[in-house]
């Protein structure tokens, strides 16, 4: 089986949506299919306003479609609604192809949180952009429902999974601060709600992970939170593992990798009964949910970190490629 692979993210980033799409495509490669991904870095491309680490490919259409027809894919996956996914998409209708897409990101919701676009207007064009495959691949029950009732069509059931041997409690050690240690990993952006975290009056010690647009602001409105910026690897491992408990303040995600990442570590979560938690934190014994913030945290705390282990070593990047390719859909003209 040969897949071309179009996507807006993929490494440098640090995301769920990078590390998706990286994992599946080695477990592919793995059981010996060939995988072309198409991403920003073979294009001419330029930093996406407010987020610099985005890049954007600049007029990819031609040299895209250039370099589908030389691959031969069997199927044509479009994983993004940037400008490499909206060429791949503009492409494919030209050549009465079939494609599949995928939901990651709730991007109207982004959107209207930045700059006031009402959700109408941009769930209309997604709806437009999706619906025009052969299916839309979602991570959760709640994120297929919401598409649903919107008028998605074809939308189809994924998963997501953790690297339990990278995000182990093996990594486990005594950090050099108040205990205990509070931990957020991911984009420092408005729409992740870290004030919703951060302002609350907490024992111990604060932690974020990451980078974005509202570091710096954030780095002065909260000087007594520790910022260690963007982490990778082990160095990531160990502070998922040394944290007592980790939270995850977002309302608009439509998974949250980074919490079975915590999970896999034996670090128990704390949310908002949310779309993504309500789909991941099924287990109570690893993670907990409630309008209040600081009652899930402090509820958190008291779990057992060999449940979450348990909980999250059922998550198998194998399973969610297996179930991907099983949604792929041939060619075509």
């Amino acid at each position: 089986m040969k897949l071309a692979l179009i996507t807006d993210a993929w490494s440098p980033q640090i995301n769920g949506v990078v590390q998706t799409l990286q994992q599946v495509s080695q477990c592919l490669e793995a059981d010996g299919h060939q995988v072309m991904v198409i991403h920003p870095a073979l294009f001419k491309n330029i930093p996406c306003p407010s987020y610099p680490e985005i890049r954007l490919a600049l007029f990819p259409k031609r040299r895209l479609g250039i370099m589908i027809r030389e691959f031969q894919p069997d199927h044509l996956h479009i994983a993004t609604e940037g400008p490499l996914g909206v060429s791949a998409r503009s492409y494919a209708r030209a050549q009465n192809h079939n494609f599949t897409t995928a939901f990651h990101t709730q991007f109207p919701e982004y959107i209207q949180k930045r700059i006031g676009l009402p959700l109408s207007i941009s769930y209309r064009w997604m709806k437009h952009f999706h619906n025009s495959g052969s299916g839309t691949m979602v991570s959760t029950p709640t994120v297929r429902a919401l598409l649903e009732s919107k008028g998605f069509d074809r939308v189809k059931p994924w998963c997501r999974g953790v690297d339990t041997e990278l995000f182990n409690p093996k990594w486990r050690q005594d950090l050099p601060h108040a205990q205990p240690v509070h931990l957020y990993v991911g984009r420092v952006a408005v729409e992740k709600n870290l004030s919703a975290f951060l302002q609350l009056d907490l024992p111990g010690t604060k932690v974020v992970v990451g980078e974005g647009p509202a570091l710096e602001s954030l780095k002065a409105k909260f000087p007594k939170t520790i910022f260690p910026g963007k982490q990778r690897g082990e160095n990531l491992a160990k502070w998922y593992a040394s944290s007592d408990v980790f939270v995850f303040p977002s309302r608009t995600d439509t998974f949250g990798l980074v919490m079975l990442e915590a999970m896999s570590s034996g670090t128990p979560v704390a949310a908002f009964p949310v779309q993504g938690p309500l789909d991941v934190l099924t287990e109570p014994k690893a993670g907990i949910m409630d309008e209040d913030l600081g009652v899930a945290i402090k509820s958190a705390l008291t779990l057992n970190r060999h449940d979450c282990v348990k909980f999250a070593s059922q998550f198998s990047w194998k399973g969610c490629a297996d179930l991907f390719q099983s949604h792929l859909v041939p060619l075509g003209n």
